[in-house]
């Protein structure tokens, strides 16, 4: 039940669920029991054609959305062939703790199961287990550095949607953690959008000061370490930001006003929101990533 390679024993903290050569490398699921979220969760690793003599690889962590599980990044988006050529190991964990049956946990696709939005819950009843910005910015790299040969001082963090805005408040709030961030349409301003003002509501409760922290155009404002480098692609045809669900241009804003932050956005004319548009740009995402960490 545990990947064996070159030597290198996977320790019990994690079990393989599934492995499929792809590209020369192994796309794997891994589970593990989480001492942050108390429940068992699952998690994609990509392991590059490289990994069998090199080590200290470099990471990208992808944080996927609404309604997602570990699955999604790893059948619909064509990663796996650009982290190949670059001998990049890519983790994608889950969207939420598994295994719970919560007072309204399942009862929406925008909060609850498959909703964690990256944050630290304060409300009850999710404040045990909801606590995915710890998981993801604590737990996971530890997991990861103890069973994999990875250097986690060359790590970028991407995401999608809900997984875009966790991956801007973990590299703003993380200053010299991740090299870059890579984001696709991701929530720039949930304080101030329907599905953030739910999430946020539910999780952190009616304070909006404390909404703050997880809302990457205030943390943008406020970013002061290493030069911090973002790509960030958004379809023009994307009907959640015509819905102003996305507001990527408020965070546009804050980040022309802060020095330390070097963004590139890019609108792509006719691309909506789905994966068809992640994976058309793909190639370029670990093009920027790898000018970082590789």
């Amino acid at each position: 039940h545990y990947y064996i390679t070159n030597n290198l024993r996977m320790s019990k903290t994690v079990k393989l669920v599934s492995q499929s050569k792809c590209y020369g490398g192994l796309q794997c699921v891994y589970e593990h029991e989480s001492s942050i979220l108390k429940c068992t969760m699952k998690f994609g690793v990509y392991l590059p054609p490289q990994h069998e003599k090199k080590k200290n690889l470099p990471i990208v962590y992808y944080l996927s959305g609404l309604t997602c599980t570990e699955q999604n990044y790893i059948m619909k988006s064509g990663f796996q062939r650009y982290a190949a050529k670059h001998g990049i190991v890519v983790v994608n964990p889950d969207t939420s703790p598994r295994g719970f049956d919560l007072a309204g946990e399942h009862e929406s696709y925008d909060f609850g199961s498959g909703a964690g939005f990256y944050v630290n819950a304060t409300e009850e009843p999710w404040k045990t287990n909801y606590r995915m910005y710890s998981y993801v910015t604590g737990e996971m790299p530890t997991v990861v550095q103890s069973n994999f040969n990875v250097n986690v001082g060359r790590s970028a963090i991407s995401g999608h949607s809900m997984g875009g805005h966790g991956a801007l408040i973990a590299a703003l709030r993380n200053p010299g953690k991740y090299k870059c961030c890579s984001v696709f349409a991701p929530i720039s301003n949930p304080s101030e959008c329907p599905w953030g003002t739910k999430a946020f509501s539910g999780y952190l409760g009616d304070n909006k000061s404390a909404w703050k922290q997880y809302d990457a155009t205030f943390t943008a404002k406020e970013y002061d370490g290493p030069k911090l480098e973002i790509l960030l692609d958004q379809g023009e045809d994307d009907p959640y930001l015509n819905d102003k669900q996305l507001l990527p241009e408020n965070f546009a804003n804050a980040c022309s006003g802060n020095k330390l932050i070097n963004l590139n956005f890019r609108m792509h004319p006719g691309y909506d929101h789905g994966y068809f548009f992640i994976m058309s740009f793909m190639e370029d995402h670990f093009n920027f990533m790898a000018k970082h960490i590789c």
